[in-house]
């Protein structure tokens, strides 16, 4: 049933009422530079700032076992972070809604070259409409929706009647360990709204994703002796445009994949680092690239791994240097498989009733081709596994914004979401 239209109003109203808060609150989120490894200091700040609300908080780190063990567990390396996952509850005094699960990362990813920016990355800036600053819209704004939707509801003498967890992961860039790690713990709810920069829409399907590392060596000697040696970087290259046709067959398949045969690249495979050599004059005996492709959901990820290994060593059979020397592929990070929201659930329902009052217009759908942690809820706890965010530019490139104005209108929707889908009762 719908929220009554005086209720909606006065939702709304404090939604407003609180977003001068809500920016400040946003912008302390953005000055943590908070990379991989590197978001205790934010995670911190998270868990004073559930705990100063009256939430029961748990802080607790990743079980390397138990994830190794989980067929959605991401390949952990020496990179892996060891920051806390952090989830605040909060109890009804009645349980009569449905339960739900709010969640939102903090870990953040390199800003490149910094002199490129119009702004310090971790110094975030306001101009016009936009916030700028590393990770304030992937997805520290979305976070702070999270608390202030809730905070909204309170402002008016309300709370949810139902059971809501308020999470706070890590490693979302990099494996999705900590939304797992959220699962093995064992929280469970009836469903889930992550608020990822995602145009105003709700994502209906989503990639899966692997990381790999593919380490190739060469015959180092002098340049003047080149042709007595084999150039490891050159090699590389070889292997990467062999990839570039498991991709391009991989997109070629994508007349077979619902929700998928109208998108132009579903599949994507990028090449995202590359070091080697050691001497301008040397012919370099080593180099290593870290790779990122997609997967459609329902291709399990074990299975696409042994075909990016197989294509490998195949390929290296027959180049007349790579067959006596094959190259090393590693798995170490993502390992992630895609999934769909299939339309008609009950919570999509609400939330399209939330949408359309907070901005008026009719709530879309979309498919993406990157990672979200929705993907564990979606296929472990199989409950509806809403991801539906605010309008951003550039995530994961230079001057990363969110836009005010639509963050505003995203925290109306979510506020009345969670009135609709929980219930509310007197604080």
């Amino acid at each position: 049933m719908s929220l009554d239209p005086e209720l909606r109003a006065r939702i709304l109203s404090s939604v407003e009422d609180g977003f001068p808060a809500q920016i400040s609150f946003t912008q302390e989120l953005i000055r943590f530079p908070s990379l991989r490894g590197a978001e205790h200091a934010c995670q911190d700040f998270v868990f004073r700032a559930l705990r100063g609300r009256g939430y029961a908080v748990d802080r607790f780190t990743m079980d390397r076992d138990a994830i190794a063990a989980h067929p959605g567990g991401g390949h952990w390396t020496s990179e892996h972070s060891d920051a806390p996952v952090i989830v605040g509850v909060h109890h009804p005094r009645d349980e009569k809604g449905c339960s739900l699960i709010l969640q939102g990362h903090v870990d953040v990813v390199p800003t490149g070259p910094e002199d490129m920016w119009t702004h310090k990355p971790f110094d975030p800036a306001i101009d016009g409409d936009w916030l700028y600053g590393r990770g304030g819209a992937d997805m520290k704004a979305g976070h702070a929706a999270n608390l202030f939707c809730l905070d909204a509801l309170r402002r008016i003498g309300l709370q949810p009647a139902a059971t809501v967890y308020i999470q706070s992961v890590v490693e979302e860039e990099s494996t999705g360990n900590g939304a797992l790690m959220t699962h093995l713990r064992g929280y469970r709810a009836n469903a889930v709204l992550i608020p990822e920069p995602e145009e105003e829409m709700l994502v209906r399907a989503n990639v899966g994703v692997l990381w790999f590392q593919i380490e190739v060596r060469g015959l180092p000697v002098h340049v003047r002796e080149m042709g007595n040696g084999a150039n490891a970087i050159d090699a590389a290259y070889r292997v990467v445009s062999e990839l570039r046709k498991l991709e391009a067959e991989w997109n070629a398949d994508k007349a077979h994949r619902e929700h998928f045969a109208e998108v132009d690249h579903p599949i994507n495979l990028n090449v995202g680092k590359i070091e080697g050599g050691d001497w301008a004059s040397s012919v370099p005996g080593w180099c290593r690239i870290d790779c990122r492709i997609g997967l459609y959901p329902g291709v399990h990820a074990a299975q696409a791994a042994a075909m990016i290994s197989d294509r490998v060593a195949k390929f290296a059979r027959s180049d007349p240097f790579l067959s006596n020397n094959p190259p090393r592929v590693t798995f170490n990070g993502f390992h992630a498989e895609g999934y769909v929201q299939e339309p008609g659930t009950l919570a999509e329902a609400v939330l399209a009733n939330a949408h359309e009052a907070a901005t008026g217009t009719v709530l879309k759908s979309f498919i993406t081709p990157g990672y979200l942690d929705t993907r564990v809820y979606a296929l472990y706890d199989n409950i509806p596994s809403l991801c539906y965010g605010p309008i951003s530019q550039n995530i994961h490139g230079v001057d990363e914004r969110v836009s005010l104005s639509s963050l505003k209108r995203v925290t109306g929707t979510m506020a009345l979401f969670v009135a609709e889908w929980c219930g509310v009762e007197r604080v």
